[in-house]
């Protein structure tokens, strides 16, 4: 399928990393007439049939969006019953980052704004280089399946995945965190791996360790699924 623009490919990789079923400019909605003959329309980048709602993306900044702004709010006064959304860059870049799509929009810190560097940049590859080397040792002669936990994990992981020599596959789980519930149910998957881990040896990567409830759980959904091994 052909995009009219690289951001419209990349969301609907988002969509369907999330398995939400999507149609591509699915209807064009008349906005405006001349007389008896149709003189605009207006014609969403996606509809969701599930959640009946349509997506239209704009990666220019939001005080540029006049125009696409305006076409929406005839669309909504003309259309009540019509669910429509606009994406904001801000909003695109949220939701591809967290898939570990598309560029993270990294903000611009200014030399007074840190206090203290606690690990540099140099110390950080030489633990990263040593982890990928016993991990390949460990696993010498075997393949593995490393799981990432996004989003946070995404750097970290493809700079580790470079370093690993020996056959690995890579995915992700995504999990949602509630506020207020028991310890033990303060964590869900949100979005499940797609390999299967049945007899194989799982390495789970993940770039913060707070309580360690989180990491539990997950290791717990994972042996649950039969691995060989799970580090």
């Amino acid at each position: 399928m052909e995009f009219a623009h690289p951001s419209e490919q990349e969301f609907a990789r988002f969509l369907d990393y999330y398995r939400i079923r999507w149609v591509y400019e699915p209807v064009s909605f008349p906005i405006a007439w001349d007389g008896t003959k149709v003189s605009e329309m207006f014609t969403p980048d996606f509809y969701l049939p599930e959640h009946d709602l349509y997506i239209e993306l704009t990666t220019m900044k939001q005080s540029l969006v006049t125009p696409k702004n305006r076409k929406l709010r005839m669309l909504r006064e003309i259309y009540p019953d019509v669910n429509v959304r606009l994406l904001y860059r801000k909003d695109y870049q949220q939701l591809l980052a967290k898939a570990g799509y598309g560029a993270l929009e990294v903000q611009h810190l200014r030399k007074e704004d840190i206090g203290q560097i606690l690990i540099s940049p140099v110390e950080l590859e030489t633990r990263v280089r040593a982890l990928a080397r016993k991990i390949s040792r460990d696993y010498k002669g075997r393949s593995i399946v490393l799981v990432g936990v996004l989003k946070g994990v995404t750097f970290f992981l493809a700079d580790l995945a470079r370093q690993i020599k020996v056959p690995f596959v890579i995915d992700y789980l995504d999990l949602r965190r509630f506020a207020g519930a028991q310890p033990r149910e303060r964590v869900r998957i949100a979005r499940d791996i797609d390999y299967p881990i049945a007899g194989r040896h799982v390495v789970l990567v993940e770039d913060i360790v707070n309580t360690g409830l989180t990491l539990d759980y997950v290791l717990s959904e994972l042996r649950e699924r039969g691995p060989e091994s799970i580090e």
